[in-house]
């Protein structure tokens, strides 16, 4: 018998790469967060990712800081839900730079999200979209993969309330809220923002599960118990 043909290391290599935070990525990203709206986790972990990538780049490419504006659309159901973002809890950095649409419908949402990542002046965008309504099928889903690889401008796509449905994102997470650790200095003072993060689906890692925290404006990352074995 004739011995099967060998994959280069390289490949087990890559599928064996565990996703932490500050992993440079392959350009930009279509990234999905499913999550529930009584925790508002979803675009709290959303912005967290997002200024992760951002830091990473700025970083890697020994620029100054982007100033470039960003976009947040949500459709009717996800701001009834979610509420409207609250620009004094955002970052200095970010606060003054947000572009927010307000959308009637998903149909509109997912307009104004693909017509943002044509515009090569945003940072990033984030949408977010309730439940799972029948425009937002598999071809919606490619269309949104497309224009990011095409344009260059990272979404994070948040799933509220929503079952797991198939898709093309690069990067599918379920992430719900994790207990923050305490104060230092004071025991009775609100901790770090913290959520527990399972990665289903990645093009390039395997699954696997992390407490993620915002520590100092950057991620930073434990394996979560269950986390699936990288494979070999």
């Amino acid at each position: 018998m004739s011995a099967e043909p060998s994959v280069p290391s390289a490949f087990h290599a890559a599928r064996a790469a565990e996703w932490r935070p500050g992993l440079a990525g392959e350009g930009a990203s279509h990234s999905e967060i499913f999550a529930s709206s009584g925790e508002a986790t979803g675009a709290a972990l959303a912005l967290a990712l997002a200024m992760d990538r951002l830091c990473v780049s700025e970083t890697a490419a020994g620029d100054s800081a982007d100033l470039r504006p960003w976009l947040w659309v949500q459709d009717a159901q996800a701001l009834r839900r979610d509420g409207r973002p609250y620009r004094p809890g955002l970052s200095q950095s970010l606060r003054h730079r947000l572009i927010h649409v307000a959308a009637k419908s998903p149909e509109d949402a997912l307009f104004a999200i693909e017509e943002g990542l044509r515009c090569r002046e945003l940072t990033f965008v984030i949408g977010e979209i309730a439940g799972n309504p029948r425009s937002l099928d598999f071809t919606a889903s490619r269309r949104l993969t497309l224009a990011v690889e095409k344009h260059g401008v990272p979404l994070w796509l948040v799933r509220l309330d929503a079952k797991r449905d198939l898709g093309s994102a690069r990067l599918r997470w379920e992430a719900r809220s994790a207990v923050s650790p305490g104060s230092r200095w004071n025991a009775q003072a609100p901790g770090v923002p913290s959520w527990h993060a399972e990665l289903f689906r990645a093009r390039s890692h395997p699954p696997g599960a992390w407490v993620l925290r915002n520590e100092h404006g950057l991620l930073a990352e434990r394996v979560g118990e269950g986390a699936p074995a990288l494979l070999p």
